[in-house]
């Protein structure tokens, strides 16, 4: 092992280049200095069992991946396959990276990962959207296994559409996928029971639309159910205690917030408890459990949900000179970031809170030269 990271460690030039161009494809380069032997037969490293390669490869730390794909065709489709996903999250190897979707000054989408182990090197861009939907606005972003999901959307000249496109992060790669199975967009999504929902939204026509879809990557295929409770103008949803939230526009002047959730035994849609619903104004984000919500009323305030008491609680302001509102939240283990526009980050540790005159101790990336809104967050973790 130590042989084989002092021979990546002589790839710090390519890396870098790699992690300023997320773009990169890698092309098929062969099976390395093995070409005359049948890559599907060699091994994956001379001398030894593919088991046992596999046990030293797969804890080659994330950032190192786009070399190992350059080293044969064979360790590329190992890297890119479910073979090295599963085994990586089978033994508790995998790394996660935070995807963002932003809207540039031109209105188009744009999209940036971030390493949370390496906050310094900052949001990188991943160029490469496809161009269909680049002006699309209300368009679904969700994460499925180690895949990036965009559906729907629409344009001031373009109704409502049913096209998804995905992005393999192993892979680097742009594709289409099923469509859904009705145009939608403003749609807000979930990841439950190893599956999409997409929730909601408007129709063709700026219809609204009573139903929610779910997309099954067994079948590929998105399956179409309807319920009056969906109701129109969804503004965020989360899932707590193995059901689906959903949120309506909440204002501080209307404490009565429409909130419904998913009841899996019966597949049906049922109010959620007022108490609970009162208290969610922002973005919210579950770490361990417990939910956060961030109040962007008055400057930005984390609230936590306390099951136990039915109340929420204030864990602390962050600092204004920090965050750049509207904001959006996404949790890597215990640590919940906090994005801004212009991809201002601000990270803070649910295990170690701790604040100073009720502003929370936090680590934070500055503002990216560019003013992007910030539309979603999203982990992928391989």
């Amino acid at each position: 092992m130590e042989g084989l990271y002092s021979e990546l460690e002589n790839f710090v030039q390519t890396e870098n280049m790699l992690d300023n161009d997320q773009s990169v494809e890698v092309e098929d380069s062969g099976s390395g200095g093995n070409s005359e032997l049948d890559p599907e037969v060699s091994p994956l490293i001379p001398g030894l069992p593919d088991d046992i390669a596999l046990f030293c490869l797969a804890r080659v730390p994330r950032r190192y991946h786009a070399l190992l794909k350059c080293v044969s065709r064979k360790w590329r489709d190992l890297v890119c396959g479910e073979e090295w996903y599963s085994y990586r999250k089978k033994h508790h190897l995998q790394e996660s990276r935070i995807y963002a979707l932003g809207r540039d000054k031109s209105e188009q989408l744009c999209c940036y990962v971030l390493d949370p182990t390496r906050l310094k090197r900052g949001w990188k861009p991943i160029l490469g959207l496809p161009h269909r939907c680049i002006r699309r606005k209300g368009v679904g972003f969700q994460v499925l296994g180690k895949k990036l999901f965009l559906f729907g959307g629409c344009g001031w000249i373009e109704d409502a559409t049913n096209e998804v496109y995905c992005y393999d992060a192993a892979m680097n790669k742009w594709n289409q996928a099923a469509s859904l199975a009705v145009p939608r967009c403003y749609c807000v999504s979930e990841v439950f029971d190893e599956k999409i929902f997409a929730i909601g939204g408007i129709g063709p026509n700026s219809s609204n639309l009573p139903s929610w879809e779910t997309y099954n990557p067994e079948t590929m295929s998105w399956t179409l159910r309807e319920n009056s409770n969906i109701f129109p103008d969804i503004e965020d949803s989360i899932v707590l205690d193995g059901k689906i939230y959903i949120r309506g526009v909440s204002s501080p002047l209307t404490p009565a917030v429409p909130a419904f959730f998913f009841e899996p035994s019966s597949t049906t849609w049922q109010p959620a408890a007022f108490d609970l619903a009162s208290g969610w104004h922002g973005p919210a984000v579950v770490v361990g459990g417990m939910l956060y919500v961030l109040d962007q009323s008055s400057g930005t305030r984390l609230m936590m949900w306390q099951k136990d008491i039915r109340q929420w609680v204030a864990v602390g302001r962050l600092s204004p000179l920090l965050t750049k509102p509207p904001c959006r939240l996404v949790a890597v283990g215990n640590d919940i970031f906090i994005i801004g526009k212009g991809l201002s980050t601000v990270v803070f540790n649910v295990e170690n809170a701790r604040n100073m005159d009720g502003v929370l101790m936090s680590t934070s990336i500055p503002k990216s030269i560019s003013d992007d809104d910030v539309i979603s967050c999203k982990a992928i973790t391989i």
